[in-house]
């Protein structure tokens, strides 16, 4: 097996956590210029961007546990002597 598990990933969980990832920050930069300027629906949408940020997040942790599934069933472990 490749030692790093991002090495091992499937592109689409790839792309989830890249997208998750970009999204917060993007969230994070709005809801801090929406406090600092006073901006309450900046504010919010950044709240939304924030949350869609977190349900991508989840849908990758469950991209990524139907791959190593798959990949468990196809190279199961040898037995050990």
């Amino acid at each position: 097996m490749i030692s790093t598990p991002w090495d091992a990933a499937s592109p689409l969980y790839k792309k989830l956590v890249v997208a998750s990832m970009s999204l917060s920050l993007l969230g994070i930069v709005l809801a801090v210029v929406g406090a600092a300027g006073g901006n309450r629906s900046l504010m919010y949408t950044a709240v939304g961007i924030l949350l869609t940020g977190v349900v991508l997040h989840v849908v990758g942790l469950v991209v990524r546990g139907r791959d190593v599934k798959t990949f468990r069933r196809d190279n199961p472990p040898t037995p050990r002597r």
